[in-house]
C-alpha cells in the first residue's frame, strides 16, 4: 500500500523517524525526522519553498481547477451540520459528506471522481487554538475522492500520491526534496485505511487515506466501496505561501489588525514573536504536554523568563482565539445550529461563551455582534450565502450575550455552594470534575471559578486542555435506542417472514382489506400478507381496529414494524395460519391523525417563514385530539408571532394545496430538494419516501397523509412551551378537536366576566383594575414588613453571642412571617458576615425555621442548609437547603427551645467553629 509508482520514478526512500517511530518515504538522505509536529519545529518561515503568495480564494481555486483538469467533477460545499448523519452533529472532514451512504455503497456518488472544498469543524483541539500557530477550530478541508465499486475501478494509492506529489511540486512549485510522505493509519466516521501525511517545512500540508475497511465492534472488516478520502488544508497552504509567524496572520490578517486597534494590542517584538510561533509548533496538549513547560522552553529559547513571555504572547494568543473562533461560529449559525445547552448547540454556545471571556480578559470594550461583523464580511467574500442570514446570526449572538451576563452574575453563589460543599468534605481544591458540572450545568467558565473560588480558599488548577475535554463529552450524536416490543427469538422469526405489502401507503384512504395469515407468534403477534394497519412510527401511533374472519373478531391493539414485515399485535384468541381475515380500521382515528400529521408539515414551513431559516424539527408527536411539534428557536415565541404563525397556517389550509406523496433514490432526493428533506431526522434506506405540500414543504416521511391542506381543516395552537433550552414546543389542535378548544376557551372567558360582573367585551379592564389594586396593596404590606424587619433587627442586635470564630443570633419569634425573617436575616448578615441567624417563626401549633450564614461564616465552614436540617430533626421537623441559606418546617412548637439551646454545640461539634 505505500510502496507507491511515484515513489519508485523519484528515488524516494523508506525511513523511521527517531522522535516518534513512524516510517516516512523522504529525498532527503540524511533526515532523521519525519518532518511533523512535535517531532520538529516549523522551518518553512525560513525556507524558500515557492514564489506564490496566495489567498484563500485564490488557494481553493488553484486545487479545484488543477483536479478539474484531471477529470473530475467540481461539486459545491455541503452544509456544515450534518443532518444526513445520526451519529455527528457537525461536518468534520470532506469524507463526511458520503459517509455513510456513498461509503457504503447505499447510494451512488454525486460524481466519480469528485472535488470539493468543504468547511469543516473540529473541536478536538481547541485550546490550542491561538496558541500552537497552527490548530483552528473551522477550517477549509479541500479534497479529491473516488469510489472504487466491483463494478468499478477509477484509482487508487498509485494515482493518489502522484496526483498530490505534481499538485505541490507543478503547481505550487515547492520543491520535491522537501516533501516527506508519512505512513499512518487513518479511522472516522465508523470507516479506516492506510494513510499518507504529507509534510512540508514542518507543517502537515494534506492526508491521502485509502479507505477500505469498515470498523465493527472494534475489528476491521473490508468495505465493498474502496474510497481515496484525501484532505488538504486550505488554510496551511495559504500560510505557508505567505510565511506569516501563524496560521491566523496568513487568513485572518484584516479582522486580526482591527481588533488589534480596538484592544490596543501591540505587535510582539519581531524577533521574539517569530521564535516563538515557531516552537509552538510543538505544543501537543493530548499527549498530556503542558502549556507552562513550553513557555519555559521558549522563553530561554528566546532568552526572556517565562513571566515576560506570557504577558508578550498572550494578548496576541486571545486575538487569534477570537478571529477563529467567531469565523467557526458564522459557519455554524448560518448552517441552523441555535445556540442551547445540548447537542451541537451546546458547542455554539461553548465558543460564544469563549469569545466573551477572551474579550473581556482583553478589556475589548464591544458587543459580540461587532466582532461578528468583523469575520462575516470575510466569509462573505466566499461564501456569500451567510451574509443573507446575517441579521439572524446577529440576533442570536446579542441573546447569549445577554443570558451570559445574566449567568455571571448569579454565578458567584453557585460557586460559594460548591465550595462549601468541598470544604465540608475536607478537601483544599477544586476537581476537574466540579469545574465540568459547573460549567456543563451553568455556564461558568473555569477561570471565573478559579477567581471566585480562591477568593474562599480553594486551589483551582485548570487543565490546559479543559475545553477539549468538555467538547469532546458533546461532539457525537448518541441515537436514541429503539423501544424494544419483541423478545431476540421473536424478532429474528419476524425478520425471515416475507415482506409485507404495505395499503396503507399505495391506498391510504381505504379502511378495510382482506388479507392472508402468514404467521401468529405468541399467540398475539399476527403477520398478514398485506396490510391498511398503519405501523407506529415517525412521530405517528398505530393504527387501531379489528381483524375479523368467519364468525371470529378479535381487537388489533398496536401495529410494529420490523424490518419490512408489519406486526399486528391482537387481543383475542388469533386466527390460524393461511386463513384469509378482513382487516378494519379505526376510521375516525385514522383520519384524525392524517389531519393532524399533515397540519404538522404546515405548521412547521409556517414557523419557518415567520421565526427565521434556523427553524429545524427537534421533534414531534401526532395525536387525535392534539398534537405537537417541537422546533429549534433561540427565544420564547412572542403572542404575536404565534398568531402570524397560525395565520399562515391556516392560509395554506384554505389554498387546498396538493400533497403529494412518491418514493426517490437518496441522492436524486437530496439534490432536488436539499437536506432539509431531514426535518425528521435521518431517514434510513436507499430510496426515500417524500411528501410534498406543493409550493410549500418537502421532508422525508414515513406517515400517512391527507391528499390535500384543505382536508385538515383549520390549525389552532392551544400552547407553547419551553422544553428545553434551544426547542419550543407548539402543541396543537385540527378540525373538529380545535373548534372544541375555541368553544371551551370561549365558555371560560364568559364564566369569567360573570364572576367579575361584567359584559364579556369589559372583563380585560376589569381584570387590569383588580391587579392594578392589588399590586398596590401587595407594595403597602411590603412596606410595613420592611419596617417591622428593621424595627426587630434594632432590637435584636444586643442578643448576637460570641461562639469560636462565629458570631449567633438565634430567636423564636411570632412578630414577623417567614417573609420578613429572610428579609431581616440577610440584614443581618450583610451588617456582620461571621453571623449565623437562626430564626423559628411561630405559625399556630407547629412553626418553620429561616437560618442565614454570612460570608465570613461560610469561608469558616458553615453550612446554612445542613444546619437547618440538625435543628429541624431536634424539633421533630425536616430542613435543608444551600451553603448560605437554610429553612425547615413543621417544627412542633414544644420543642423549638431545646432545639435552639443546642444550635452552639452543632455549631462546635459539626461545623468546628471553636470556642
Amino acid at each position: 500500500m505505500y510502496e507507491v509508482e511515484i515513489f519508485r520514478e523519484k528515488g524516494y526512500i523508506r525511513k523511521k523517524c527517531v522522535s516518534c517511530g513512524r516510517n516516512f518515504w523522504t529525498l532527503n538522505p540524511d533526515t532523521s525526522y519525519c518532518g511533523d509536529q512535535p517531532c520538529v519545529a516549523y522551518t518553512f518561515m525560513d525556507e524558500h519553498l515557492t514564489s506564490l503568495k496566495l489567498g484563500m480564494v485564490e488557494a481553493r481555486e488553484k486545487f479545484l481547477s488543477y483536479f478539474e483538469k484531471h477529470n473530475h467533477k467540481r461539486i459545491g460545499k455541503y452544509p456544515i451540520v450534518a443532518r444526513w448523519r445520526d451519529d455527528v452533529y457537525l461536518v468534520g472532514a470532506s469524507i463526511f459528506d458520503f459517509q455513510p451512504w456513498v461509503t457504503d455503497g447505499i447510494i451512488p456518488p454525486p460524481a466519480n471522481p469528485l472535488t470539493i472544498s468543504q468547511p469543516c469543524v473540529r473541536f478536538t483541539d481547541i485550546d490550542l487554538v491561538g496558541k500552537s500557530g497552527r490548530h483552528l477550530t473551522e477550517f477549509e478541508m479541500m479534497a479529491h475522492h473516488a469510489f472504487n465499486s466491483p463494478e468499478k475501478h477509477v484509482y487508487w494509492n498509485d494515482e493518489t500520491v502522484a496526483y498530490c506529489f505534481k499538485f505541490f511540486t507543478e503547481e505550487l512549485g515547492i520543491p520535491a526534496e522537501k516533501i516527506n510522505f508519512i505512513e499512518d493509519m487513518w479511522a472516522g466516521g465508523g470507516n479506516a485505511g492506510e494513510d499518507f501525511e504529507v509534510v512540508v517545512g514542518g507543517i502537515e500540508l494534506a492526508t491521502l487515506v485509502f479507505m477500505h475497511y469498515k470498523q465493527v465492534n472494534g475489528n476491521l472488516q473490508p468495505l465493498k466501496i474502496q474510497t481515496v478520502d484525501t484532505g488538504y488544508g486550505l488554510e496551511r497552504i495559504v500560510w505557508l505561501t505567505n510565511k506569516t509567524p501563524t496560521i491566523y496572520d496568513a487568513i485572518f490578517e484584516p479582522v486580526i489588525q482591527k481588533l488589534r486597534k480596538f484592544s490596543g494590542v501591540d505587535i510582539p517584538e519581531k524577533k521574539i514573536f517569530v521564535e516563538a510561533s515557531k516552537l509552538a509548533g510543538l505544543m501537543e496538549l493530548k499527549a498530556g504536554g503542558s502549556l507552562k513547560n513550553l513557555r519555559v522552553k521558549i522563553a530561554e529559547k528566546v532568552g526572556i523568563s517565562p513571566v515576560e513571555l506570557e504577558k508578550i504572547m498572550v494578548p496576541m494568543e486571545t486575538i487569534y482565539a477570537i478571529a477563529d473562533f467567531s469565523r467557526t461560529l458564522v459557519f455554524m449559525l448560518g448552517d441552523g445550529v441555535v445556540p442551547s445547552n445540548a447537542e451541537a448547540g451546546y458547542l455554539a454556545r461553548l465558543l460564544i461563551r469563549r469569545i466573551l471571556r477572551n474579550m473581556y480578559s482583553l478589556g475589548l470594550q464591544l458587543p459580540l455582534v461587532e466582532v461578528l461583523k468583523l469575520q462575516l464580511d470575510e466569509v462573505a467574500k466566499s461564501f456569500p450565502e451567510y451574509k443573507e442570514k446575517s441579521n439572524l446570526i446577529f440576533d442570536m449572538v446579542e441573546v447569549e450575550e445577554k443570558r451570559f451576563k445574566e449567568t455571571l452574575e448569579r454565578g458567584k453563589s453557585l460557586v460559594k455552594k460548591v465550595v462549601a460543599e468541598e470544604k465540608a468534605k475536607g478537601s483544599s481544591t477544586l476537581s476537574i470534575q466540579n469545574l465540568i458540572t459547573l460549567y456543563d450545568s451553568h455556564g461558568l467558565t473555569p477561570d471565573y471559578v478559579s477567581q471566585i473560588a480562591e477568593e474562599f480558599g480553594l486551589k483551582v488548577e485548570i487543565p490546559d486542555d479543559f475545553y477539549s475535554q468538555v467538547a469532546k463529552l458533546h461532539e457525537k450524536s448518541t441515537p436514541t435506542p429503539e423501544r424494544k416490543i419483541f423478545e431476540p427469538e421473536v424478532e429474528e422469526k419476524i425478520k425471515s417472514l416475507p415482506v409485507t405489502q404495505p395499503l396503507y401507503y399505495e391506498q391510504p384512504y381505504q379502511d378495510r382489506f382482506k388479507a392472508k395469515v402468514l404467521d401468529v407468534l405468541e399467540n398475539k403477534y399476527v403477520v398478514l400478507d398485506k396490510t391498511c394497519f398503519y405501523p407506529e412510527g415517525g412521530g405517528q401511533p398505530a393504527d387501531v381496529g379489528v381483524l375479523k374472519w368467519d364468525k371470529n373478531e378479535i381487537k388489533v391493539v398496536d401495529v410494529q414494524k420490523i424490518g419490512n414485515v408489519v406486526v399486528h399485535v391482537v387481543e383475542g384468541k388469533p386466527p390460524k395460519i393461511g386463513v384469509e381475515v378482513e382487516g378494519l380500521l379505526d376510521w375516525g382515528r385514522r383520519l384524525s391523525l392524517m389531519k393532524n400529521h399533515t397540519a404538522t408539515h404546515i405548521l412547521l414551513g409556517a414557523a419557518r417563514r415567520v421565526l427565521g431559516d434556523h427553524v429545524w424539527q427537534s421533534g414531534a408527536m401526532k395525536g387525535v385530539e392534539r398534537s405537537r411539534l417541537d422546533i429549534s428557536h433561540y427565544l420564547r415565541i412572542k403572542d404575536e408571532q404565534i398568531q402570524q404563525i397560525e395565520k399562515l397556517a391556516n392560509e395554506v389550509v384554505s389554498k387546498n394545496l396538493p400533497v403529494k406523496t412518491f418514493w426517490l433514490p437518496r441522492e436524486v432526493a437530496e439534490s432536488k430538494f436539499g437536506f432539509r428533506i431531514y426535518q425528521g431526522g435521518v431517514v434510513p434506506g436507499k430510496e426515500l419516501r417524500i411528501v410534498e405540500t406543493v409550493g410549500w414543504d418537502v421532508e422525508a416521511c414515513g406517515g400517512t397523509h391527507c391528499k390535500t391542506t384543505g382536508e385538515v381543516g383549520l390549525i389552532k395552537i392551544v400552547r407553547t412551551e419551553r422544553i428545553q433550552d434551544g426547542v419550543e414546543r407548539l402543541i396543537f389542535s385540527v378540525d373538529s378537536s380545535a373548534i372544541e378548544h375555541i368553544q371551551q376557551t370561549e365558555a371560560k372567558l364568559k364564566a369569567v366576566a360573570k364572576i367579575l360582573g361584567c359584559p364579556l367585551e369589559e372583563a380585560e379592564k376589569s381584570v387590569k383594575t383588580l391587579l392594578e389594586e392589588s399590586k398596590s396593596f401587595r407594595k403597602e404590606i411590603g412596606r410595613l414588613k420592611e419596617a417591622l424587619a428593621k424595627q426587630l433587627i434594632a432590637s435584636m442586635t444586643g442578643n448576637i453571642r460570641q461562639v469560636g470564630k462565629v458570631k449567633v443570633l438565634k430567636q423564636t419569634t411570632n412578630l414577623m412571617d417567614v417573609e420578613t425573617a429572610i428579609k431581616a436575616s440577610s440584614e443581618l448578615v450583610k451588617m456582620e458576615p461571621s453571623l449565623v441567624v437562626v430564626f423559628a417563626v411561630l405559625e399556630g401549633e407547629k412553626a418553620r425555621l429561616v437560618v442565614m450564614v454570612g460570608d465570613e461564616a461560610l469561608k469558616i465552614g458553615v453550612n446554612a442548609g445542613k444546619l437547618a436540617g440538625e435543628i429541624a430533626k431536634i424539633a421533630g421537623g425536616g430542613g435543608g437547603g444551600k451553603p448560605d441559606f437554610g429553612q425547615g418546617g413543621n417544627l412542633k412548637t414544644e420543642k423549638i427551645s431545646e432545639a435552639l439551646n443546642l444550635v452552639e454545640k452543632i455549631l462546635r461539634e459539626k461545623f468546628f467553629v471553636g470556642g
